[in-house]
């Protein structure tokens, strides 16, 4: 990843929670509840899953860093959003949870040197090993591909 993508990846990153505030401000609550079908996360179930994947990517980046032949633990994020009481925190709450933490490991991403982008750890769920610079890409269109799903929803809502 040269210089100009890493930056390029980490604005967007940066970016992502304002977009996300922006986009659920003032939803009702019925917007914010309203499942496509069932096994589907509704809004409310989005933003709790980012606040829990900000904190899940802090813990790996950290693992990458700092750790001697880390091992990613492989979660299930249909049962976290189940059994984590997602619908029991109000969402400015997530936003700002989400936000907070995004800041938190931008500002970390942003003091690296080149050579910390290859540290890597194992990852049992893709059978490799997986970089910082990895990480920093998927978190570049985490927040993006969520808004998409969110803004989706928003217009499903309102056909209800």
């Amino acid at each position: 990843m040269t210089e100009a993508e890493l930056k390029k990846h980490l604005d967007a990153a940066e970016e992502s929670p304002r977009q996300l505030a922006v986009a659920v401000s003032g939803l009702p609550e019925k917007t914010l509840r309203c499942k496509p079908s069932p096994d589907k996360w509704c809004i409310w179930e989005i933003l709790g899953h980012l606040a829990d994947m900000e904190i899940l990517y802090a813990y790996r980046l950290r693992q990458m860093l700092a750790d001697r032949d880390p091992v990613i633990a492989p979660i299930d994020q249909d049962a976290w959003a189940k059994n984590l009481g997602y619908l029991e925190s109000s969402p400015p709450e997530l936003v700002a949870l989400y936000g907070l933490n995004r800041h938190a490991n931008v500002r970390l991403l942003r003091q690296l040197k080149a050579e910390d982008l290859q540290k890597s750890a194992r990852h049992p769920e893709v059978d490799h090993r997986v970089t910082v610079a990895d990480y920093v890409e998927m978190m570049s269109k985490h927040g993006p591909n969520h808004l998409e799903q969110i803004e989706r929803l928003k217009k499903e809502a309102i056909k209800k």
